[in-house]
């Protein structure tokens, strides 16, 4: 890594830190950032350019706010003019905010095996541990606590079947092999859950 590529995830830490720590974040905070660079130090030997990577991980989430649509966009956004502004190469700049945006309906279109494992790490909770994974839930529901128990169920239930519709919820062959199998029987034991809890829970 070259001295400008660690001032430049140094600074990020620096400025997006604050960003995650905002109170209402329960998932979507350092700690998240945390475990994806350290799923990132694992594969790094996956990867073409992990510095893209390492930055896309600080913004993906950089802009947060459960009451709107478009945080991706408004993130990627931030990550362009940010980086702009450090000196960062086009390329590099472009790089980042197309895996940042990609993270809003996680699919994979710009051909970048980079993008791909890193929409891989950004969905790697799904496959843990089913205490890790119930945790997250909790986290994930603490975040929309403002919804209604019953729409909030429906929607959950709806986001949770089209990741099960999908042929793979994982780009990269080695992270399908690793996290496919885990993480379809987590999303199907939260749906059944939601599917089968009665409306007098709400």
């Amino acid at each position: 890594m070259t001295p400008s590529s660690a001032s430049w995830l140094a600074t990020a830490d620096t400025l997006l830190r604050p960003r995650y720590s905002e109170p209402h974040r329960a998932y979507h905070n350092t700690a998240h950032v945390e475990a994806l660079l350290g799923h990132l130090h694992t594969h790094q030997h996956r990867t073409q350019d992990p510095l893209a990577i390492a930055l896309a991980i600080w913004f993906h989430d950089a802009i947060y706010d459960p009451l709107r649509g478009d945080n991706e966009e408004r993130s990627a956004l931030l990550a362009h003019d940010t980086l702009s502004a450090w000196g960062c190469s086009e390329a590099l700049v472009r790089s980042v905010a197309a895996k940042v945006r990609a993270t809003a309906g996680h699919t994979w279109t710009d051909g970048d095996p980079d993008t791909a494992l890193f929409l891989d790490l950004d969905l790697s909770i799904l496959a843990a541990e089913p205490e890790v994974y119930q945790r997250y839930t909790e986290q994930i529901a603490h975040e929309y606590a403002w919804v209604p128990p019953e729409m909030y169920r429906a929607r959950r239930a709806a986001v949770l079947q089209d990741f099960l519709n999908r042929p793979t919820l994982y780009f990269t062959p080695a992270l399908r092999a690793l996290w496919e199998t885990p993480a379809r029987l987590n999303l199907q034991r939260e749906l059944n859950h939601l599917v089968n809890q009665p409306a007098a829970d709400s």
